[in-house]
């Protein structure tokens, strides 16, 4: 089957399956690091803006590999494989997953940064209230939870996408 002159390409290959590797390594990797940075808060000095950075790529790839696997779904919908469309289903879940966490990752840096200083202040004074050191742990149980979600989403995504790979493309 010849691809149409409208799919976009990269080295003449359908961009999706290069493009989908942003979202497959960059949104668990930010989980990964979210967690670690929810767990131990004194990392978030260090790792707040490059866990940031990750975590807005992560999410910022997943309209791309959208875009790109709507283009290629739309060349392929002719072979009549569920298996391909399955995988369309469960790509078009991802982007709330990913938009909610990385919510809450800003949620937890910020947070975060405000019980920071209301811990320095607490050093100076006793009578300073511990309302963002409990809004943060509440924000890191949230991370947690919304990084493992999506990490399980992107993880259901791509198997369903490598088994329509792999399991006949070509078959109707």
């Amino acid at each position: 089957m010849a691809l149409a002159d409208d799919l976009v390409t990269i080295f003449g290959l359908p961009a999706h399956p290069l493009l989908v590797h942003a979202v497959v390594v960059l949104l668990p990797l930010s989980a990964a690091g979210a967690a670690a940075l929810a767990v131990v808060p004194r990392w978030r000095q260090r790792y707040a803006w490059p866990l940031l950075g990750i975590t807005l790529l992560g999410v910022g790839s997943v309209p791309v590999a959208q875009w790109s696997g709507d283009q290629l779904y739309a060349r392929l919908a002719a072979l009549g494989n569920p298996l391909i469309r399955r995988h369309a289903e469960l790509g078009n879940d991802l982007l709330p997953f990913a938009l909610g966490f990385g919510v809450v990752v800003v949620a937890m840096l910020v947070a975060g940064r405000l019980a920071d200083r209301e811990r320095t202040a607490a050093a100076d004074d006793t009578a300073v209230p511990r309302t963002w050191r409990r809004i943060s742990v509440v924000v890191a149980v949230l991370v947690i939870a919304a990084g493992a979600a999506t990490t399980v989403q992107t993880v259901r995504i791509g198997h369903s996408g490598s088994t329509a790979v792999w399991d006949g493309v070509g078959t109707s």
